[in-house]
């Protein structure tokens, strides 16, 4: 049985099935272990690591800890209850299936910056600001036309291109986010361009250890985290770079309680908009695939979050960020009670937990339909009515892309 502990209770004996952290943040090559010494103890420690997760099959119980299934109904129900207080109506301009063109140029027109400016930092040239910017404010034309175009091509991303596709899919969600919280155009502007060039510095990272697939030894580890110093200065020597995009290639990875890096920043000392990065990077990270990491689903993402934002991150902005994406995105796979499997193509208008869903696919008869259809869940009559979401589906399983039904 998979078990949540805190760190006190760890002791010998017991077998580490998750450090229920990324990574970069513990020194070990694999996520799962034995413990047989003070020495794992100490390092586990030593790295922050508040909670854990231990398989009671391998090793030794703790009797009254949590399980994993009852963590997770614990904190979907919480999640719930944050989704269900953003009754705001949400307007957007132009429908998905009229912006989604524009937007897969944008991308296009981004990704092939990015990997411009990446390339010319390996030969040691200057970063072309007017270009980021220029991207940047399409990208914001388009968010307030249908943020949801952008933000559904995000996820598609190849195992090999992740490094610039990352910095293009944080630059939309931080723009995204920042719409959401009312942020004003200059500084959507400053923070889009933190986001595309907050990892500019893994770019002097030896490509051996960027792209390795394996787990890093520590002194991998170490040279992984300079990109954080390395991103800083770059940006520093960028005529025309803000302050605000400096900062946040800065402190990406800092976390509130202190456990990241570079400086271990606590609380007030990282920066509000660094902190809404930190959620952002997290959140594209873990739902694409890379080079030693599958890809998780949003939803499993937004819990883990949630979780973490008992410590790593702040609060306030993690239940703002899932207020903002929704616990089920656009452009993502669900099965609904009924047997019907389709593909969120819009948010609930007035409730998030009732979107608009494209059915492709009916798991009673085992067909995919010929002529798909539209059912809006905030309605309560009607063929297309009367239907819940029971849970999210792997695209994977039904061999369906997602995006051809926007």
């Amino acid at each position: 049985m998979i078990k949540k502990i805190q760190v006190s209770q760890i002791k010998n004996g017991m077998y580490i099935h998750d450090f229920n952290c990324g990574w970069l943040n513990h020194p070990f090559l694999t996520n799962s272990m034995l413990v047989d010494s003070d020495e794992i103890i100490k390092k586990v420690v030593d790295y922050g690591i508040r909670e854990l997760y231990i398989d009671t099959n391998k090793g030794y119980d703790v009797a009254d800890a949590p399980t994993e299934v009852e963590v997770k109904q614990q904190i979907e129900a919480e999640i719930t209850k944050v989704v269900e207080q953003e009754k705001r109506h949400v307007y957007a301009p132009v429908p998905i299936h009229e912006e989604i063109a524009k937007a897969k140029e944008i991308r296009q027109e981004a990704k092939k910056t990015v990997q411009n400016i990446m390339d010319d930092i390996k030969f040691g040239k200057q970063i072309e600001t007017e270009k980021v910017g220029r991207v940047v404010d399409d990208m914001i034309e388009s968010i307030f036309r249908n943020q949801d175009a952008l933000i559904s091509l995000g996820r598609i991303k190849e195992k090999d291109e992740y490094t610039y596709m990352h910095s293009v899919s944080v630059c939309v969600l931080m723009l995204s986010f920042g719409k959401h919280l009312g942020f004003d155009l200059q500084i959507l502007r400053e923070i889009g361009a933190g986001a595309m060039l907050h990892d500019i510095g893994k770019m002097i990272v030896p490509q051996a250890v960027l792209n390795k697939e394996e787990g890093l030894t520590e002194e991998e580890l170490k040279l992984m985290k300079k990109h954080v110093e390395y991103s800083r200065t770059l940006l520093e020597q960028t005529q025309g770079m803000t302050e605000n995009a400096i900062v946040i290639a800065s402190q990406h990875h800092e976390r509130v309680d202190g456990t990241g890096y570079p400086l271990g920043l606590k609380g007030d000392d990282i920066s509000y908009y660094s902190k809404a990065v930190a959620i952002v990077d997290v959140y594209d990270a873990m739902t694409s695939k890379r080079c030693y990491q599958d890809q998780y689903l949003p939803t499993e993402v937004l819990r883990k979050l949630y979780e973490w934002s008992s410590h790593h991150y702040d609060r306030d902005l993690v239940q703002q960020f899932i207020r903002c994406v929704g616990i089920y995105p656009v452009g993502t796979l669900v099965r609904m009670e009924s047997g019907r499997i389709g593909v969120i193509i819009k948010h609930g208008e007035k409730n998030l937990l009732q979107p608009v869903v494209r059915v492709v696919y009916n798991m009673k008869s085992g067909d995919f339909l010929r002529i798909p259809y539209d059912v809006d869940l905030s309605s309560t009559s009607g063929k297309n009515g009367e239907d819940r979401i029971a849970g999210y589906e792997s695209p994977k399983r039904f061999n369906i892309r997602p995006e051809v039904y926007l």
